[in-house]
């Protein structure tokens, strides 16, 4: 079997992917990330699915072997397959000064590949849960709703992120491969509808983790203030607090305890003025308003952003589905429960978040404290991813900037470090109303990843795969070669679109519309009610030293 040596330039980077050439179990061949084909351009769609196939079927394989694993005679069977697979070599070139190259054994690039992609369905479960901002939030959503639509909203809104997770993870079988792998989001669109698709979800990616961060700095800034008994500027309490969330989950059940053992907090609420506790089946009040309720449900159902990079590190990304469904379970009963109970508890003086609406001095600092340490253990870890997304993605993509490797490029990365975070922290105290910029992010970032994007992207590559059965056959040496008409004719839109699955494709298309109306309508409540909080007498102001919950006058 002939090798075919690759060279690799200097300016494209050390990291090759491996994929195999003959019809069934081709040979390894380095590819560049940058890779493009003989007439310049980046690969096709047809491309990308040719070799996802590969990937699965040997995916498909590896299971099967691990299934039989405890078969002596299937183990030593493997063993020599292995090592007669091992014998195979290649020739790259990594980039340095002197041209030199190196070799490197396709099982040994297999090991080393599979070895970073170690995650499991079950470890994944865990990420979903733990990488959402919802469950403190859900109180304040059934208090601006009510019981009845509140619950409904949560049924829905779960259906139709299962959804979404579910288009994410069959598009992601169909286009990730070991040679053109899926990393993110932005990755997944440009393999549908090109580099413009991909800078929008990477611009809106970006946006949505440094506000995130902004609003995790203003909840940590409230549970401070009320520390120090709203004794301490609450500007200067947003400084001192710069950091981030992490697991706080196993503090529900505590959190529930509390509220039912600790009148609300009146005093964040109404200044002091106490009275009975009320709550509805259904809230009727302004659509604004409501809407903003809704908004802090879409954020428990907000990690359709790293969907991608979480089946990107699986081994085994066919059982991605096991734990998105799961988690969805999860986040329905968990999140809606835990929201139920406190609003059952506390009505109309919920708190938003929920365990700054305890009025118990020790119980409240208590909680405070928790979620304060929390924040400082996470803050150097997701700070870090942070700054890293927004440097890759915009700064170098978009702008040119020197690679991290580069010596510029680290000098650039520490700057933008301390941009970042002063960023934030503009955003947390220049809008210090927690719910309304929560509701903000969510209608203009999160709603957008996960319940706008996946049918949109399921539609362009539908209607990109039947556009293909009017094609000739597909040669991957010549992957353009088998097209018959081009998007610019309308023989391949009558292809694409009036086919069996037309009514899917209206259905995608009418459900991108709905979602991008509702996000339009909920980004134009949250703007409203910023502005109308700061008109209003009483309210925190920007960069001011009156904390948000300090209405005692």
């Amino acid at each position: 079997m002939s090798l075919q040596p690759v060279a690799i330039g200097a300016g494209q980077g050390s990291q090759v992917y491996l994929s195999e050439k003959k019809e069934q179990d081709p040979p390894y061949v380095p590819v560049p990330e940058n890779y493009r084909v003989l007439n310049g351009n980046k690969p096709n769609l047809e491309t990308y699915m040719y070799y996802a196939k590969i990937q699965r079927d040997r995916e498909a394989l590896s299971a099967r072997n691990d299934a039989e694993g405890s078969r002596w005679g299937n183990l030593i069977s493997r063993s020599f397959k292995r090592q007669e697979y091992d014998n195979r070599s290649v020739q790259i070139s990594p980039p340095s000064e002197n041209g030199g190259g190196s070799i490197v054994t396709a099982g040994e690039y297999r090991a080393a590949s599979g070895a970073l992609r170690t995650a499991t369905w079950g470890s994944v479960f865990y990420l979903i849960t733990t990488d959402i901002l919802g469950p403190y939030s859900t109180p304040w959503a059934f208090q601006q709703v009510g019981y009845g639509p509140g619950v409904a909203c949560f049924f829905v809104f779960g259906i139709m992120a299962a959804y979404s997770g579910f288009l994410l993870w069959w598009m992601f079988l169909k286009l990730d491969s070991e040679r053109y792998p899926v990393r993110s989001f932005g990755d997944l669109g440009q393999r549908i509808y090109g580099s413009w698709f991909r800078h929008v979800c990477n611009i809106l990616q970006s946006l949505q983790l440094v506000i995130n961060v902004g609003i995790i700095i203003l909840q940590n800034g409230q549970g401070l203030s009320q520390m120090a008994h709203f004794k301490l500027c609450f500007s200067v309490c947003n400084v001192d607090r710069k950091s981030l969330y992490l697991d706080e989950h196993p503090c529900l059940d505590h959190d529930n305890g509390l509220c039912a053992n600790s009148p609300p907090n009146y005093t964040a609420v109404t200044g002091g003025d106490t009275g009975p506790v009320i709550t509805q089946a259904i809230n009727l009040q302004p659509f604004q308003t409501q809407l903003e309720g809704i908004m802090q449900i879409v954020f428990s159902y907000g990690g359709a952003m790293i969907f991608i990079e979480f089946m990107a590190e699986m081994r085994r990304p066919m059982d991605f589905w096991k734990a998105m469904a799961v988690s969805q379970i999860f986040i329905f009963i968990v999140y809606m429960f835990f929201g139920l109970f406190v609003y059952s508890y506390q009505g109309q003086y919920v708190i938003n978040p929920a365990n700054q609406g305890i009025s118990t001095y020790g119980l409240q600092t208590a909680t405070n404290a928790i979620s304060l340490t929390a924040g400082l253990i996470a803050g150097a870890l997701y700070g870090n991813i942070g700054v890293k997304v927004i440097y890759n993605n915009i700064f170098v993509e978009l702008f040119g900037f020197p690679q991290l490797t580069a010596t510029w490029g680290k000098y650039y990365f520490a700057i933008s470090v301390i941009v970042y975070w002063s960023i934030a922290f503009v955003i947390g105290s220049a809008i210090p109303q927690f719910s309304n910029l929560s509701s903000l992010v969510a209608a203009v970032c999160i709603f957008q990843f996960s319940y706008t994007f996946p049918p949109f992207m399921i539609l362009g590559y539908c209607m990109q795969v039947d556009a293909t059965k009017g094609d000739g056959e597909f040669d991957v040496n010549n992957p353009d070669a088998h097209r018959v008409d081009t998007w610019r004719d309308l023989s391949r839109w009558k292809r694409a679109f009036f086919t069996k699955q037309a009514f899917f494709h209206v259905w995608n298309f009418l459900l991108t519309l709905a979602c991008l109306s509702c996000a339009a309508l909920s980004a134009y409540a949250a703007i409203e009610s910023i502005q109308a909080a700061f008109s209003s007498s009483g309210s925190a102001s920007s960069f001011g030293c009156k904390s948000p919950l300090d209405n005692s006058g």
